[in-house]
C-alpha cells in the first residue's frame, strides 16, 4: 500500500514538481497541497495523510507553527520538513515542535522518497547539517541541567556535608583529619563550583539536594 503524503509550500512550481515525481513512484501517493500552514493543518485534518511535506516558511503560519498544531491534534502523522535553511534557528524548533524528519531542498529526488518512507516506518531523517545541529544543541543542554554536585570532588562533598551540619572549619578538619587552611580553600572551591555566595547557602543546598 502506498504512502499518502500531504505537500505543503508556497511556491507553485515546487508542489508541481514534487507531484510529478511521485506520480513516478509506486509507493507514494500524493493525496492533498496546501499554500500556506493554515491549510496544511486543515487538509491533516480532512485527509489524515501518513506524511505531511512541510515547507518552513509560509503565509498564514509557518510550518513550524503548523507542525505543532498538528502534532498536538494527530500525533501519529509525521512529518517532514523541506526547507533551504540549515540553520539552528529553523532546525532545533522544527525537531522540537515534532517534525520526525529535516531535508533541504537540494536532495535527490529518489533520496527524499526514500527518506518520506523510512519517516512513516518511524525512524527519523535528518539531513547531516541538521543532525550535527541537533547534537550541539543537546550536548549544550546536557550541559546546563547537569547537576552541579557532580562538578565536586570526594572531599569537597565531605566538607559540604559537614558545612550542612553547621561545623566551623576548625571543626571539619578535626572530624576530616585535614588542615583548617584546606577546609578553608575546599570550601572557596565549593562556593565557586555551585555559584553560591556563602556558607549558609551551602548549607541550603546541601539540605536541598539532600546531603
Amino acid at each position: 500500500m502506498a504512502i499518502r503524503v500531504l505537500i505543503a509550500d508556497d511556491h507553485h512550481i515546487v508542489r508541481r514538481g514534487l507531484v510529478f515525481f511521485f506520480k513516478t513512484r509506486e509507493k507514494i501517493e500524493v493525496v492533498g497541497e496546501a499554500v500556506n500552514g493554515k491549510e496544511a493543518v486543515e487538509l491533516a485534518r480532512e485527509l489524515r495523510p501518513d506524511v505531511i511535506l512541510m515547507d518552513l516558511i509560509m503565509p498564514e503560519i509557518d510550518g513550524i507553527e503548523a507542525t505543532k498544531l498538528i502534532k498536538a491534534e494527530m500525533p501519529d502523522v509525521k512529518i517532514m520538513m523541506l526547507t533551504s535553511f540549515a540553520d539552528q534557528e529553523h532546525v532545533i524548533p522544527a525537531i522540537e515542535a515534532g517534525a520526525s524528519g529535516y531535508q533541504l531542498k537540494d536532495i535527490e529526488p529518489d533520496e527524499l522518497a526514500a527518506a518520506l518512507i523510512k519517516v512513516v516506518e518511524g525512524e527519523d531523517q535528518l539531513h547531516p547539517k541538521a543532525t550535527s545541529l541537533v547534537l550541539k544543541h543537546l550536548t549544550s543542554r546536557s550541559r546546563q541541567e547537569k547537576n552541579p554536585i557532580s562538578d565536586l570532588t570526594k572531599r569537597e562533598l565531605e566538607v559540604l556535608k559537614e558545612i550542612a551540619k553547621g561545623k566551623s572549619n576548625k571543626e571539619i578538619a578535626s572530624s576530616l583529619f585535614i588542615t583548617e587552611k584546606t577546609v578553608k580553600t575546599h570550601v572557596s572551591n565549593i562556593l565557586a563550583k555551585l555559584g553560591l555566595a556563602d556558607r549558609t547557602q551551602a548549607a541550603l543546598f546541601a539540605v536541598k539536594n539532600d546531603l
